[in-house]
């Protein structure tokens, strides 16, 4: 029988799907005691079929509960996914930290957040996050700059980025999510994304967020599973701190650096040494981290001649952080 066709029943969940499985009659089993999923198999099986067409022809892998590769983190959910959709590699179990926080960030978090990925990528951890707007996306831009692996679970489809605008990003990290191909965003759909971002992390860091925010859910979830919360702490007046605070309040442990995840999680690998910057060269390397640009462009942006611009990519791309790329354009590195 089937396993994927069982998963995509309604009203067989995760508990159900492997009763069934261990059954010797899975099939006789299903019509025993849920007759009226019984009725829809053979749709469930044509939806099955489908599934695994259009995730061989995006290079997606479907990965069940029932399979031994699927993830112990996830398993140990109250309430795991009946399967996964894989776009390239799995962090490896207790390698990998999740960085979240609101969509709605302040400079100085979009920043933070971005430097703390790229430390701790350089340290050889995967960082996953939610492919969100804010410090999500901040988190897997440090992580690819580090080097290292960054994986983006999903509250959509793997065919239906969200937000559309991290389409871009989105093919240049590892993806997973637990819904069927063709399935767009959903407020309710975000808290269970959260669930797994915390379910295959060794520990959850929330960079900024405000008492209300998605970032505190998945905190929620890593306290529930027994894993480590750690937080930024933010000035006590500001609103989108307030979350990041009280959860050190509560005993979250506080994040300055990437040095502080690393020992405090144990972990013997170190960031590289941060490259010293002149303010001229932090506030070109600002811009380019925003996108590709030519130098014209970001003489006017920066309100200097173009002769000095060129001079300080000349510099950036010495010290590793910059890189010439086609039509004349420069992008950050």
């Amino acid at each position: 029988m089937d396993p994927l066709a069982l998963a995509l029943l309604p009203g067989i969940g995760p508990k159900r799907l492997l009763e069934l499985l261990a059954e010797e009659n899975p099939l006789l089993s299903l019509k025993e005691r849920f007759p009226q999923a019984a009725v829809v198999l053979p749709q469930a099986e044509r939806e099955a079929e489908g599934e695994r067409r259009r995730a061989e022809a995006m290079g997606v892998r479907i990965l069940g509960l029932w399979e031994e590769a699927f993830p112990e983190g996830l398993r140990r959910l109250p309430q795991p996914p009946t399967h996964l959709y894989l776009k390239g590699e799995l962090p490896e179990e207790g390698k990998a930290v999740a960085i979240v926080g609101t969509r709605k960030a302040s400079a100085w978090a979009l920043s933070f957040a971005r430097k703390l990925a790229r430390g701790l990528s350089e340290a050889g951890l995967c960082v996953v996050s939610g492919l969100a707007r804010g410090v999500d996306r901040e988190a897997h831009l440090g992580a690819l700059e580090g080097g290292g692996s960054t994986l983006g679970v999903l509250g959509s489809a793997l065919d239906r980025i969200y937000p559309p605008e991290h389409r871009e990003l989105a093919r240049k990290v590892a993806l997973v999510s637990e819904f069927p191909f063709g399935t767009g965003p959903k407020p309710e759909f975000f808290p269970r994304r959260n669930r797994i971002i915390a379910g295959l992390s060794r520990a959850v860091i929330v960079v900024e967020a405000p008492l209300e925010s998605g970032a505190l859910i998945t905190a929620r979830y890593a306290l529930e599973l027994g894993k480590e919360v750690l937080a930024v702490p933010g000035r006590p007046t500001d609103e989108n701190s307030l979350g990041t605070n009280r959860l050190i309040q509560d005993g979250a442990y506080p994040v300055l650096s990437a040095e502080d995840v690393l020992s405090y999680l144990g972990f013997s690998g170190k960031p590289k040494k941060a490259v010293e910057l002149s303010q001229e060269e932090e506030g070109l390397y600002a811009l380019l981290r925003q996108g590709e640009a030519l130098p014209e462009d970001l003489a006017q942006a920066l309100g200097v001649p173009a002769e000095k611009v060129l001079s300080l990519l000349t510099l950036l791309e010495l010290k590793g952080l910059a890189q010439a790329l086609p039509g004349g354009r420069y992008g950050a590195l």
